[in-house]
């Protein structure tokens, strides 16, 4: 049972419903010019056009195969598919005002949540999301263009970015676990939830905000705002609660697919929407001289707003560690403390930036990154890429992108991942204020 939000009579009220299916699409969003135009304006058409998405009028294809739900207990990050008991409060809508005195008091400013355009849900979640295996669809997406990977209790799945960018927001249940998997581009950054609130399975849509120039979400079973970057409620009745995150890095579609042969991969021609898949419609945004669209606030001088960093959140500390500490050549590895804690740092070549050029897969080359904690059964590992590969320097061990021994004395052993966000550092620092800063 799925809780939402609707209105009877003028009022809203919540209901229970079995599943969610994809809301008939509202509209084709229009795609960007391919000129000369400034990169600003770009992005500022681009937004435009997603506005669109509330007029009326679109089709929906046939009806998508329900996402396949596993439990498994191997590999990956393992958790329980139990959900507690629980109840959520009653109270105002934060879509209908950010203002309400029933609220507590809220976490962001509400005059610095800006409208980014669409309407809530103008830009659609995929609430039915269909699936494809891997092994028989190798060559579905180029080998370079970025998806969402997510595992959790053995079941690896691939979200596009051709789909993402479109959407945002996927719901739905992985490793017998309900989530939301999410991604801004106006901040590049990907995260995964669990979309169980005190126990209560819901939803979550696009709420058509920012802040910070990051995607702003809602919920669906009490329409409170909630920030994407960081899983929390900011502005609602549930102000104050936060969302438990899965690591979900993104990762190229042939790194996915060598890591996962056995996973699955989000069908983008079932969303039951019509969109430019393939397309990016921010063309040139990924420009280290560019400005944020839609950011009202101080900008962190401390390096370049739109420089690429990886964000890392571990043990009450915040880092950001610029791209190019972590990359280079063919792949690297790169130790680094956070919160007094040892991690190790996998970069490899082969992703192509999804804000880059007009096609995905034709942007210049950023590389996928994953974080780990460096440590099996107390042995603190050494690790470094040579030949190709990541290898540990006490046992010779090779390691795969996702942290699994693979060869040698560690084989079948996996490292423990660490969340993190690739990001550009204007998002990272207004949602990271104390971070520290690793740059070239």
């Amino acid at each position: 049972m799925v809780l939402k939000r609707v209105r009877i009579d003028g009022a809203r009220t919540t209901v229970g419903f079995p599943a969610e299916r994809n809301k008939p699409n509202l509209c084709c969003v229009v795609p960007a010019e391919r000129n000369t135009m400034s990169t600003p304006l770009k992005v500022m058409l681009a937004a435009g056009a997603l506005v669109l998405a509330a007029c009326g009028g679109g089709t929906t294809p046939g009806e998508p195969t329900t996402s396949e739900q596993h439990t498994t207990t191997s590999g990956g990050n393992e958790v329980s598919d139990q959900p507690a008991v629980g109840e959520l409060p009653e109270g105002p809508s934060a879509l209908d005002s950010m203002f309400a005195e029933e609220f507590p008091e809220p976490l962001i400013d509400p005059g610095q949540v800006l409208s980014g355009g669409p309407p809530p849900d103008g830009i659609p979640s995929i609430d039915d999301p269909a699936f494809l295996d891997v092994s028989d669809n190798l060559e579905l997406l180029p080998g370079n263009e970025p998806v969402v990977a997510l595992e959790i209790n053995g079941d690896a799945r691939a979200y596009p970015i051709r789909a993402m960018v479109w959407h945002e927001i996927v719901n739905d249940t992985v490793g017998g676990v309900p989530v939301s998997v999410t991604y801004c581009p106006l901040c590049n950054s990907a995260a995964t939830y669990d979309r169980r609130v005190n126990g209560v399975e819901t939803t979550f849509g696009t709420s058509g905000r920012l802040f910070g120039s990051a995607l702003v979400m809602y919920d669906r079973a009490t329409e409170t705002l909630w920030t994407h970057y960081n899983g929390q409620a900011v502005i609602g009745v549930l102000t104050g609660a936060e969302l438990e995150e899965f690591p979900s890095p993104l990762m190229a579609w042939d790194q996915f697919r060598a890591t996962y042969p056995t996973g699955k991969v989000l069908d983008w021609t079932q969303t039951g929407f019509i969109r430019d898949y393939g397309r990016n419609p921010y063309t040139g945004y990924d420009d280290p001289d560019n400005t944020p669209f839609l950011f009202r606030g101080a900008l962190d001088d401390r390096a370049s707003a739109m420089q690429r960093i990886v964000g890392i959140e571990h043990e009450g500390s915040a880092a950001a560690i610029a791209l190019e500490v972590v990359s280079g050549g063919s792949g690297q590895a790169t130790a680094v403390t956070v919160g007094g804690a040892n991690l190790v740092i996998f970069w490899v070549s082969g992703q192509s930036s999804a804000l880059d050029t007009g096609e995905i897969a034709g942007g210049k080359d950023v590389g996928s990154v994953a974080v780990f904690v460096p440590t099996i059964a107390g042995r603190d590992l050494t690790i470094i890429h040579e030949d190709g590969r990541f290898v540990d320097v006490e046992t010779g061990s090779v390691w795969l992108l996702n942290g699994e021994a693979v060869e040698g004395a560690l084989a079948g052993e996996r490292l423990t991942q660490i969340a993190h966000l690739d990001t550009f550092w204007f998002a990272w620092s207004t949602y990271q204020p104390d971070t520290s800063l690793q740059s070239g």
